[in-house]
């Protein structure tokens, strides 16, 4: 078997979209992705699973239907599933997630 770390920053450098996740590995159920943010995104929700966002570079807020909450570098949250939420980030961030590999995402259009 051949074994090799994960290079996380070799990773981000290959992104050029934000908001286009990548997976970089699965583990059981679940899938570890990356993501460049920058910007807002939609209103959605997991449908029943939760998702963690964790902060490896620059900051994020989720906007949540009654308030927010703000997420630094080396810090993490947990959305639980159901949870309306809007994430942005004021500065591009480089973001890592773990959510289910059946997690299916709702956009809603309407966003009041």
């Amino acid at each position: 078997m051949y074994y090799q770390s994960i290079q996380l920053k070799n990773e981000f450098s290959k992104m050029n979209d934000y908001w286009s996740p990548k997976v970089i590995g699965e583990i059981n159920d679940y899938q570890l992705k990356i993501v460049k943010i920058a910007g807002d995104f939609e209103w959605h929700n997991h449908e029943g699973d939760d998702k963690v966002f964790i902060v490896l570079e620059g900051e994020m807020f989720i906007d949540f239907r009654d308030g927010q909450v703000k997420v630094s570098k080396g810090e993490l949250f947990i959305v639980p599933g159901g949870f309306e939420h809007k994430p942005f980030a004021e500065k591009e961030s480089h973001i890592m997630l773990i959510e289910p590999k059946r997690g299916v995402d709702t956009a809603d259009t309407n966003t009041e």
